[in-house]
């Protein structure tokens, strides 16, 4: 698989084995972007990092099976709090808290 069908396939959220993933941006102390993505997640963010101003740390990822579908549970409980797209006005805790929450409810890849 290319990297242009990885895109297309993370866009319609048909990632199958892959990672969710909280980041925080160095220009927004306050915002969290969480998503999901086949890649490494800290390969992930350096690479968007370098497609805009300013820096994209990780603060917690899942690997699981299906990680788009559980980045669109974890963003129904955030609806409240959405910024735009995958921004969310919400503390690093109360994210990561979710996914490891989520964890017990999808099926873990151990390695």
């Amino acid at each position: 698989m290319n990297m242009k069908n990885i895109a297309q396939s993370v866009k319609n959220n048909e990632v199958s084995l892959g990672n969710v993933y909280v980041m925080t941006h160095s220009f927004f102390s306050d915002v969290i972007r969480i998503g999901c993505t086949p890649e490494d997640p800290k390969s992930y963010a350096k690479k968007l990092s370098t497609k805009a101003p300013g820096d994209y740390t990780l603060v917690f990822s899942l690997q699981c099976k299906n990680p788009c579908k559980v980045k669109e549970q974890i963003k129904t409980y955030l609806n409240a709090q959405e910024y735009v797209n995958e921004f969310y006005q919400v503390t690093t805790e109360v994210a990561e808290s979710l996914l490891k929450r989520e964890s017990l409810r999808i099926p873990m890849i151990t390695t």
